[in-house]
Formats: C-alpha cells, sequence, structure tokens
C-alpha cells in the first residue's frame, strides 16, 4: 500500500508540469471527481430522481485513461442494463467534458470501497504524433494498479437514517418483534449478549429491515461496533477477499465487530460462502457476541443452508412478524401523510380516504407507500382534490382482489404446525403421539376442504401416505367438527388464517 502511494505521488509530480499542456489537448479542465459530479447532475436533471436512483446511485467513477472514462458498478445486471439504455448518453455527457472520450463500464469484484475513498486517476501521455522525431517520442504510457486490498465491511451495507426505533410504529402483530430488538440495541457496550442470535422473519414489507437498521442507530450510540450487512454483501465481500488473497484479514474484519446485523440471509448462497457465515457465527457467538438475523421463512425453511447453520440459528430468539392488522396500517398511513408533508407542504390526506386504503390496499408497508404516492403524484401533477373517489381511480389497481386466495399445502401445513406449537417435520413425521395426529389430522381436512388436489396428491405431500389415511383423517374431523363446537372454532380459525 505504502509503495503504491510513492508511486502515485511520484506520477502526479511528474504530470504537473505538463498539466495545461494536457488539459488544453485531451479537453480536461479540472478535478476528475468534479467533472463526474457535473455529468451526474445533467444526468440527474435529465432521467429524473427516481430513475436515477433506482440505476445510477451505484455508478462509481474509477479513473480517466487518456481519452477513456472508467465507470464501474457493483452487478453485471446493472452493467447490461445502463450499456443497452444509456451507455451512448453518457457518451455524450462526458463528451462535453472531455472532447472525445469515450465510456467503459465494468463490474466491481475485486475491492468493495468504502465511504471516502476516491478513485484513483490515472492518465496516460498524449499520442505521440506519426512525424515526431523519434528522439523526442514520450516516456512509455504508466498504469497504476490499484493495490490489493482487504473488502472494506467497517461501513456496513447502506443504511436510511429514517429507519429508527421512534418512526417504528407498533401493532399487536410486531410487537415481540420490536420489543427483542429494543433489548438487543441497548444492551451496554461489552455487556453479555442478549437472545442469541436475534431471528426475525416476515413476509416482505413488513418491518424487518426497518426493525435491523434500528438496532444498529441506538447501538452505535452507545458505543457498540455495529456493522449491518446484506447477505448479498456478506457473500461478495468473502468471495472479494478469496481473489485478493486476503480471506483471513476478511475474517478477522468481521470477527472484531460487537454486533453483527446480517438482512436477508435467504439470499446466502455457495458452500464456501456457507461454510465461513457459519465459521463466523460460532466465533461471534462464542465470545460473547451479539448476532442479529432476518429472513422471510424460520430456520427450519432456509432449505439451501445446512442442517448445522439452521440448528445454530433456531437455538437462539426466533421471532414471526405477522401481516399488520388494519389499526397499524391506518397508524402507519397516517406517519407516512406526515412525513409527506413535510417534504410537500400543503399535502394532505382525509380520514376517510386512509380508511380506504388501510382497508383494501394490501397488507404491508411497500403496499402502502405505493399508495400514498399514486395520491401524492395525482394530487401535485393534476392539482386534484383527494377524495375517496380520486383514491379510488388512483389506486384501483392496488386494491386487493376479491376473489379468494389461492391456497397452497405448504401455507396449511406452516399455519397449523404454528397453532398447534409443533414443526412442519413433526406433521409429516410417522409419530402417532396425541400432539401429533391431530394437528396432522386437521391439516389434511383442510388440504381436501381448500385445494383442489386429489387425496393421492395430498397423501404425496404429507410424508408419502397412502390416500386412504388422508380419507381417514377427512372423514373424522367432518365428524368432530359436526359435534364439537370447540373444535369447529379451531377449524374455522384455522381456515381464516390459511386463506388471508
Amino acid at each position: 500500500m505504502f509503495k503504491a502511494s510513492i508511486a502515485e505521488t511520484t506520477i502526479s509530480d511528474s504530470l504537473s508540469a505538463r498539466r495545461g499542456d494536457e488539459a488544453e489537448a485531451d479537453g480536461f479542465d479540472g478535478d476528475p471527481r468534479s467533472l463526474w459530479d457535473r455529468v451526474r447532475r445533467r444526468l440527474r436533471a435529465e432521467i429524473g430522481e427516481e430513475v436515477y436512483l433506482s440505476w445510477f446511485a451505484r455508478v462509481e467513477l474509477d479513473g480517466i485513461f487518456s481519452e477513456t472514462v472508467r465507470l464501474s458498478v457493483p452487478t453485471r445486471f446493472l452493467k447490461n442494463w445502463i450499456q443497452q439504455h444509456y451507455i451512448d448518453r453518457l457518451t455524450s455527457l462526458w463528451r462535453e467534458e472531455i472532447s472525445g472520450s469515450r465510456v467503459e463500464l465494468s463490474v466491481r469484484t475485486a475491492v468493495l470501497r468504502g465511504p471516502g475513498q476516491t478513485p484513483m486517476i490515472v492518465r496516460s501521455e498524449p499520442s505521440v504524433s506519426p512525424r515526431q522525431p523519434a528522439e523526442a517520442k514520450p516516456a512509455a504510457t504508466v498504469t497504476l494498479a490499484a493495490p490489493v486490498s482487504t473488502p472494506d465491511l467497517g461501513t456496513g451495507s447502506p443504511l436510511d437514517a429514517r429507519l429508527t426505533f421512534g418512526t417504528y410504529r407498533l401493532g399487536s402483530s410486531n410487537r415481540l418483534a420490536h420489543a427483542a430488538a429494543l433489548k438487543v440495541a441497548q444492551a451496554p457496550a461489552g455487556g453479555p449478549a442478549v437472545f442469541n442470535p436475534l431471528y426475525l422473519h416476515a413476509a416482505v414489507g413488513l418491518g424487518k429491515t426497518h426493525l435491523l437498521q434500528a438496532i444498529v442507530a441506538a447501538g452505535a450510540e452507545r458505543g457498540r461496533r455495529v456493522v449491518y450487512l446484506t447477505a448479498e454483501r456478506f457473500m461478495y465481500g468473502f468471495i472479494a477477499a478469496l481473489k485478493s488473497q486476503s480471506a483471513l484479514a476478511f475474517k478477522e474484519q468481521v470477527r472484531e465487530i460487537d454486533t453483527l446485523v446480517i438482512d436477508d440471509l435467504q439470499f446466502l448462497q455457495g458452500k464456501s460462502v456457507q461454510q465461513e457465515f457459519c465459521h463466523t457465527l460460532n466465533s461471534l457467538m462464542d465470545s460473547g457476541r451479539q448476532i442479529v438475523i432476518a429472513a422471510d421463512r424460520p430456520p427450519s425453511e432456509l432449505d439451501a443452508l445446512e442442517e448445522r447453520v439452521r440448528s445454530r440459528l433456531a437455538g437462539g430468539l426466533v421471532v414471526e412478524i405477522d401481516p399488520l392488522d388494519e389499526d397499524l396500517r391506518l397508524e402507519i398511513l397516517a406517519s407516512r401523510v406526515a412525513a409527506l408533508a413535510q417534504q410537500h407542504p400543503g399535502f394532505s390526506v382525509p380520514q376517510d380516504v386512509l380508511q380506504f386504503i388501510a382497508r383494501n390496499c394490501g397488507q404491508n408497508g411497500r403496499d402502502l407507500d405505493g399508495a400514498l404516492n399514486r395520491l401524492l403524484a395525482h394530487n401535485q401533477l393534476t392539482s386534484r382534490a383527494i377524495t375517496l373517489e380520486m383514491a379510488e381511480e388512483a389506486v384501483r389497481d392496488l386494491v386487493r382482489s376479491s376473489e379468494p386466495k389461492r391456497v397452497r399445502v405448504d401455507d396449511i401445513l406452516r399455519v397449523v404446525a404454528k397453532h398447534y406449537n409443533v414443526t412442519r417435520a413433526d406433521i409429516l413425521s410417522q409419530r402417532r403421539t396425541a400432539n401429533v395426529v391431530k394437528p396432522r389430522q386437521i391439516a389434511m381436512y383442510l388440504a381436501k376442504m381448500l385445494t383442489l388436489r386429489s387425496l393421492p396428491e395430498i397423501g404425496r405431500r404429507f410424508g408419502g401416505r397412502d390416500h386412504t389415511t388422508v380419507l381417514h383423517a377427512v372423514r373424522k374431523i367432518e365428524g368432530l367438527v359436526g359435534s364439537d363446537s370447540a373444535l369447529a372454532s379451531e377449524v374455522e380459525t384455522l381456515k381464516r388464517l390459511v386463506s388471508e
């Protein structure tokens, strides 16, 4: 690293005398970062804030080499998309800064740069004119490669400053998850871990990421070294460390963290990455460090992970965040409207419109945000007052269909197992104890009543059982429902839960 810095300084000094001539020849008139800032501002103004943030927020300037501008992006998909849709416009904007320049896109894989690290700019000498005497040839072009370094995970994945405990809205569906997250966040620096690991799971848009980032914000205020990583960032960080032959330094860096927060664990792929994650998990927990993880399903259903990883995750506190009830959705809408009103003075939504959205537009926070953005757009762009009639028109494609949800056997197994405090594996096993037989028979009954599957198909989904076993279970539960009002009520509750 020190050698690279010295070499870079030498190159900078050797070029300083020619900077004026080079700038005039190549159209370069300032700091490359300033050029990149001007290009980004014009691009943002042309394509709009939303498109810019979606596709260009993670584009970085890697260097300017003679007339070649090298930009990098984090994924191959992003590179291909920009190459197909915007490369000509990017080239045009850069040519306004550097005459005759061209743009090259690459995928960042070897080094994960943290905030504050600037791209290394290396400019080659101007090309030699064919008429120039041989003795007047300039020195050969010098290209200084970036030094190989350990991927920097100290800053973690990007955080949203709005996602704190103060902005989190509580209801019956998320109260336990919030209490557990707050307990972890308030643990003093150097103190013992709490509920280790804490594992939160829920469907999309129910507040997992909000709680995780709130833990990071609160933990940092108490002097803890807290790092928030998506599973993708952890995965690519480890792969990059392997490529740069700095895997040992990567491991040491991760294991010096007080609280490691991993989001979207279901996306963790690759045997070597999973092994390293398992080793990291064991190392941090054995040394009393805190682990917090979120995923879209419980540990037992993370089929891509090895059994030993699932077992270790299940050994902590596992909390599910349920779908938001209508009262909580209404409270979330009110807080989002207040936030939008600060950005757009005069924006307000009548109570009857909020109730309509809470009742009809999805069951998670992202659905609610989408509905409010529709109202804001119609209000700001067409100057129409927000009324119930206008709202019905603006969000008509977001309104939940009145058609019944298509029920899957997996949904039935999940709901029944949770209701009777058994596992999915118990229901599918050959065990015949009373606490397992009853949920199994009720699940078979619901599969017959709520799905279009035949008895043999249901039998295969329930551990390869014969269709006569399924028929016996269906007839037994039918008979009990007719004579046992308590069981009938239980079954109706389960039907409702499965169908939501």
